[in-house]
């Protein structure tokens, strides 16, 4: 039971392993009692669906752009900083206009249609391989080898590099969470510095020897891309196609194997499966926080807001709010409409959300097909992460 004290005193720098656990209760007090909590650093955290909406939507008052922030958590010209204040999400127009339009461009509909054939026979083959092993991991074994190949693939990064590709992600998208220890900044800057320096060989190759219809290839020719912006992009599409959604997979595999009738309904039902992955986005968001900077004085509520103002919105807790979601605690997947926030909203709308839909449709949808046995068969772990919520371990067996 959460008491007023715990909302009085809550602090996203200082969580229990009972907040990792299971944010939610806190959430919904928060959301009820002070959607607009102010924490000890003098920061807000805000949690109700119509305030991040509509803050997602503005940019006369709000700001994505990190450069100050980051500057005094990573240190200026760090490779953490060089790379977040770079990538297409923290930034604002004209720079993340022009960004965006390039990314977008390249990820077309004829491109997701030429894709979803290859990523059917990805999750065939890793079903094959766990069908071999009896007990699996749902995250090792399935939820994480599926972005890295699809990303991967469509930069056509050669499959004998992949392996460090998860290792570095994991290390950068690390440094975003609310506490950042000495340890993890300085992996994350390892991580940085490792990952460009392996692009800059694979871009010089694909320079001398382009291909047609590679995403890189196409990033390539932009001549709107400066070097660095090239760079920290590729790393940005690489890091926010894995992260995110080998969550939004393990998050989708973990709520259907604990609602049996939800997951046999699937079954019966495949058509539902549009349908299924938009409730799993919104029940488990797999990025549960984003930030955004006041830049001109405004309300939010009943409280104002000056500018340098520094807001942490919890996308987890607007997306169980009642007066948005009918029965918000209830997993539904035949919900309509259900307008999440899981992928934010407005200009800076997840980039890539039609691959994270594509690769969660197909990937929840043929393992729920494939092993009708399939249970949980051990004590799942979570990641331990408030900005990325997702699981280190999902033991099962396949029946």
């Amino acid at each position: 039971m959460t008491h007023k004290r715990d909302i009085e005193t809550f602090d996203p720098a200082q969580l229990d392993s009972g907040f990792y656990e299971n944010p939610y209760p806190i959430y919904a007090a928060l959301r009820e009692l002070d959607p607009v909590h102010r924490c000890r650093d003098g920061t807000y955290f805000l949690t109700r669906y119509l305030d991040l909406d509509a803050i997602y939507r503005d940019r006369r008052h709000f700001s994505s752009d990190k450069k100050t922030v980051f500057a005094t958590r990573f240190g200026l010209g760090a490779p953490l900083y060089e790379h977040h204040t770079t990538s297409l999400v923290f930034s604002d127009p004209p720079y993340h206009t022009r960004v965006r339009r390039i990314i977008v461009g390249a990820l077309t509909p004829r491109t997701l249609q030429d894709m979803e054939p290859g990523v059917a026979l990805l999750v065939k083959d890793l079903l094959d391989r766990m069908e071999a092993k009896g007990r699996v991991d749902l995250i090792e074994d399935f939820a994480a080898a599926i972005p890295v190949e699809v990303i991967g693939n469509l930069l056509r990064v050669p499959r004998a590099d992949r392996g460090p590709l998860r290792a570095w992600s994991l290390a950068i998208l690390g440094a975003l969470e609310p506490v950042l220890t000495p340890e993890q900044r300085a992996a994350g800057d390892r991580a940085v510095t490792e990952f460009t320096d392996y692009l800059r060989q694979l871009i010089a190759g694909r320079r001398n020897r382009p291909l047609e219809d590679d995403l890189l290839s196409r990033l390539i020719r932009e001549e709107d891309l400066s070097e660095a912006e090239l760079l920290h992009n590729c790393v940005f599409l690489l890091n926010a196609g894995h992260e995110t959604t080998t969550n939004l997979i393990g998050n989708g595999l973990h709520l259907l194997l604990t609602h049996p009738r939800q997951l046999q309904q699937l079954r019966d039902t495949p058509d539902l499966i549009g349908a299924a992955v938009e409730e799993c986005l919104r029940f488990e968001s797999p990025n549960q926080l984003g930030n955004r900077l006041v830049i001109e004085r405004v309300d939010v509520g009943s409280v104002e807001l000056e500018p340098g103002a520094y807001l942490t919105l919890c996308i987890g807790a607007a997306n169980r709010d009642p007066r948005e979601f009918s029965d918000p605690e209830q997993f539904d997947i035949t919900r309509k409409p259900n307008r999440h926030l899981a992928f934010a909203a407005g200009a800076h709308a997840c980039a890539g959300m039609s691959v994270a839909r594509l690769e969660a449709q197909v990937a929840l949808l043929h393992m729920a097909r494939r092993f009708p046995d399939l249970q949980l068969a051990g004590i799942p772990v979570r990641a331990g992460r408030a900005r990325f919520r997702g699981f280190r371990s999902l033991p099962a067996s396949i029946g």
